[in-house]
C-alpha cells in the first residue's frame, strides 16, 4: 500500500472516530447503545473495514466496548470508573490551568469571549445537546490555549468518558456545568492568579461529581442514522 493510500485510510478512520466521539459526547449515542457496523457504514457513507478499525480504536480509548458475539456498544462506565475519571480530570485540568499565562489568554481572548457567550446562550435555551456540547467545549478550549498536545489529547478522551458518566448518572434537574464558574476561571487566568484559577476549577469539578447519582440505569434503543446525522 502506498503512503498516500495509508494516509487516506488514516484520515478516514479519524473522521469516523471523531464523528462517533462527538455523537457520544453530545449524548446522541447513549451508554449501552449498540453500534451496528452496517448502520454506521450507511449513516457515514464509510468503508466497513474503516468502521471496524475506528471502533477498535474507540475501544482502546475505553469509549466503546467490543464483546464476542455481541459486537460493539457505547461503554457504560461503572460508578468506580466515574469517580476515577473525575480524579483524573482534576489532575489533568489542574496541569492545564497551571500552564496558562495571561499572555496566552490575551492571544486567545476573542475565542474565549465568544465561547463564554455561546455557552451562556446555550444554557438559556432548552436544547440539552447544545448545552452539553458548549459547556464541555470550554474545558477543551483551555487545553488548546495551554498548548500542551499530550494534555489536550488526554483531556479529550476524559471529556467523552465524562459525557458517558453524565448520561448515566446525572440528576435530570441539574445542569452539567455552570457558565458563571467558567467566567471565574477566565477572570483569574487573565489576572495571572493561577492559584485562584486552580481553586475555582477544582471546586467546579467537585461540584460536577457531586451532581451524580451513582446507580446503574438500563440503556434504551437508539436510531444510529438519526444520531449520526450532520456530524
Amino acid at each position: 500500500m502506498s503512503n498516500q493510500s495509508t494516509t487516506a485510510k488514516q484520515l478516514e478512520v479519524k473522521r469516523i472516530v471523531d464523528v462517533l466521539s462527538r455523537a457520544i459526547a453530545q449524548h446522541r449515542l447513549r451508554p449501552g447503545c449498540r453500534l451496528i457496523e452496517a448502520q454506521i457504514v450507511d449513516a457515514l457513507n464509510a468503508n466497513r473495514n474503516h468502521v471496524q478499525v475506528a471502533l477498535q480504536r474507540l475501544a482502546m480509548l475505553r469509549i466503546v466496548d467490543i464483546e464476542p458475539n455481541r459486537g460493539a456498544m457505547v461503554s457504560q462506565p461503572s460508578a468506580k470508573e466515574a469517580r476515577e475519571i473525575f480524579i483524573a480530570r482534576r489532575a489533568i485540568e489542574r496541569a492545564i490551568v497551571e500552564n496558562i499565562s495571561p499572555d496566552m489568554m490575551r492571544r486567545h481572548r476573542h475565542r474565549v469571549v465568544s465561547q463564554l457567550r455561546v455557552e451562556r446562550d446555550a444554557t438559556s435555551a432548552s436544547d440539552r445537546r447544545a448545552i452539553v456540547r458548549e459547556l464541555s467545549e470550554f474545558h477543551l478550549l483551555l487545553a488548546e490555549i495551554c498548548g500542551n498536545q499530550v494534555l489536550s489529547e488526554i483531556l479529550a478522551n476524559l471529556m467523552v468518558r465524562s459525557s458517558l458518566i453524565v448520561a448515566l448518572y446525572q440528576r435530570n434537574d441539574v445542569p452539567s456545568c455552570q457558565s458563571a464558574e467558567h467566567q471565574a476561571i477566565v477572570t483569574a487566568l487573565e489576572a495571572g492568579d493561577k492559584q485562584q484559577a486552580v481553586a475555582v476549577l477544582q471546586e467546579h469539578l467537585i461540584k460536577l461529581e457531586a451532581q451524580l447519582e451513582l446507580e446503574e440505569p438500563s440503556p434504551g434503543e437508539i436510531n444510529l442514522r438519526q444520531a449520526l446525522a450532520d456530524l
